[in-house]
């Protein structure tokens, strides 16, 4: 009976053990299942980040590099156009500051333009010259321009004009400048083109 009841207590001992053994088998299984797919998750979530973050820096790259092509490409022709602009200044001032200094010059403009504006118009006119020129000049045209002077025209010197004159209407309701700036800008404008072609032609 002792022998009975001894196997019997063995018998339910050991499958409590093995049952236990069981169940914590599954316990075990289950937990690295759910770590695996735990760590499958935060890799999955890892991979996105960093496919974000690199599309991202991809982009700010792009973004940058557009930026400073367009930047150096407008430092660059900002540079080429005050270089064409100081060469052809170079060029065309002397020139010119040299052309309206020349009294002889400015004279015959002056009776030119007076002459023509007659022919075509009434000489209700009136010529604006610079006012430091005055002395030379004064004399000069009431003497060359006598007859245009007793038929309307006007001759008037100002501080404002500082080389060359401007004409127009007696009543003063618009003028055409005739100045040393004037023939600058002109100049200018007609040569630039040619003076940036001359320096950059060996990049096309």
């Amino acid at each position: 009976m002792q022998t009975k009841l001894q196997e019997l207590t063995e018998k339910i001992y050991n499958e409590g053990v093995e049952k236990s053994r069981q169940e914590a088998e599954v316990i075990l299984k289950e937990a690295r299942e759910q770590a695996d797919k735990l760590q499958k998750e935060a890799e999955k979530k890892a991979a996105a980040l960093v496919k974000e973050a690199e599309e991202k820096a991809e982009t700010l790259r792009k973004h940058v590099d557009s930026e400073l092509k367009m930047s150096i490409g407008q430092a660059l022709a900002a540079l080429k156009q005050d270089l064409g602009n100081q060469v052809t200044m170079q060029a065309v001032q002397p020139a010119v500051k040299e052309l309206f200094s020349n009294q002889d010059f400015l004279k015959s403009l002056v009776e030119k333009v007076v002459k023509t504006w007659a022919e075509k118009d009434s000489l209700d006119m009136q010529v604006v010259l610079s006012a430091k020129e005055q002395e030379q000049l004064d004399a000069y045209f009431k003497n060359q321009l006598a007859a245009e002077l007793n038929q309307g025209l006007e001759l008037t010197f100002s501080e404002g004009v500082k080389s060359g004159f401007k004409v127009g209407p007696v009543d003063g309701s618009y003028q055409i400048s005739f100045t040393e700036q004037d023939f600058s800008n002109f100049f200018k404008a007609y040569l630039r083109p040619k003076t940036s072609e001359l320096l950059f032609e060996a990049e096309k």
